[in-house]
């Protein structure tokens, strides 16, 4: 072999996954699963000798770039992606090599993205260098079934790290507030025969202390309260909100909205207005809130068939007939009035009839 032959493609592989190559020009048969090391136009065999058998190759080509690899340390590694595709029972992958024998992986996934993840197969750690960006290494390790946790991952930029491993606690997290503290109050409402829920997140330490003749005037009474000091921090930060709607939609419900508004607790004072009425002030703290909907049918819920809609409301039929009578008095001492050009345009004998009564 040529001493100045370069290999423009080929990762640098460890020392146990190296194949080698034979003096007696032989070349090994290869098997469907396997990829022959391409160089150029060349091609590099393996012997066929028993005593001194190379490690398979496979090639993996992830955005036009090759990997040739031992799938040995794919193996090693049997609950990922890899360790399933190149495991024991292979021969029952749907993925196949295309007719050069490379695999096609790794659909959207950069070259270097997938040259830093393949450390892992060989250390067990992720070194993420400077200029991949955690979120795209991230989506790498979830499609490759890698865990993405602080005991693989190495990287110099710890908030964005911190940053992703908050959203995975976030999700967690939530997913326990929503089986046991919001659902409950969502089955309340669908009890009731309502198809929507409005909730207000207090804290353990608030108290509500309404006037029962002058409640608050926004319609607060319709919202359910939830007391929990915990949720109410874990919508303190705005990404845990952000995840929070992404599990409620992964959960079927519609029409989200979290965040925070102000909530009525007790009153302040009473102001007497003119006239003898008075008016409650209340104390608004604020507090995050939740609303959802698990309406079906609410395109149709909110069409108005206006054939259906009187353009008067009337309380009762003798209502309608004296309307009625007053209609008909008013047209006969008060005639419509006649235009300009309506005179112009009628027929000469109303228009001297209507003179004459002019």
């Amino acid at each position: 072999m040529p001493a100045n032959l370069q290999f423009p493609h080929i990762m640098p592989l460890p020392e146990d996954i190296k194949g080698s190559c034979f003096q007696n020009g032989n070349k090994r048969n290869h098997e469907p699963f396997m990829a022959p090391e391409r160089f150029g136009n060349s091609t590099v065999g393996f012997g066929s000798n028993v005593h001194s058998q190379a490690p398979e190759k496979v090639t993996l080509l992830v955005d036009g770039t090759r990997f040739v690899v031992n799938p040995q340390i794919f193996t090693a590694h049997p609950d990922t992606m890899l360790g399933r595709m190149f495991g024991p029972g292979r021969e029952y992958n749907f993925t196949r090599p295309n007719e050069k024998g490379e695999y096609e992986i790794a659909e959207g996934i950069s070259a270097t993205v997938f040259r830093t993840v393949l450390d892992y197969y060989k250390t067990g750690i992720i070194n993420c260098p400077d200029g991949i960006s955690i979120p795209d290494l991230r989506d790498t390790c979830d499609y490759l079934c890698i865990n993405f946790d602080f005991n693989t991952i190495r990287c110099q930029d710890l908030s964005a790290l911190l940053h992703e491993l908050s959203n995975d606690g976030a999700h967690k997290q939530f997913d326990h507030y929503l089986e046991e503290l919001i659902l409950p109050i969502m089955v309340g409402c669908a009890k009731k025969g309502e198809r929507e829920c409005h909730i207000v997140v207090l804290t353990d330490e608030d108290s509500v202390d309404w006037d029962e003749d002058h409640p608050p005037p926004m319609g607060e009474e319709y919202s359910q309260i939830l007391y929990s000091s915990k949720l109410y921090r874990f919508f303190k930060y705005i990404e845990n909100r952000d995840v929070a709607k992404t599990v409620l939609k992964e959960r079927g419900l519609k029409n989200i909205r979290i965040g925070i508004e102000g909530y009525p607790t007790c009153k302040e004072k009473i102001k007497r207005r003119p006239g003898g009425r008075s008016e409650v002030i209340y104390n608004y703290v604020q507090r995050p809130f939740i609303q959802m909907s698990w309406e079906k049918e609410e395109g149709k819920s909110r069409h108005v068939d206006f054939q259906c809609v009187r353009s008067k409301s009337l309380t009762n039929l003798v209502a309608a007939g004296e309307d009625v009578l007053e209609d008909q008095e008013i047209l006969m001492h008060h005639p419509p009035q006649v235009d300009e050009l309506d005179r112009l345009n009628a027929p000469l004998s109303q228009m001297a009839s209507n003179d004459f009564q002019d």
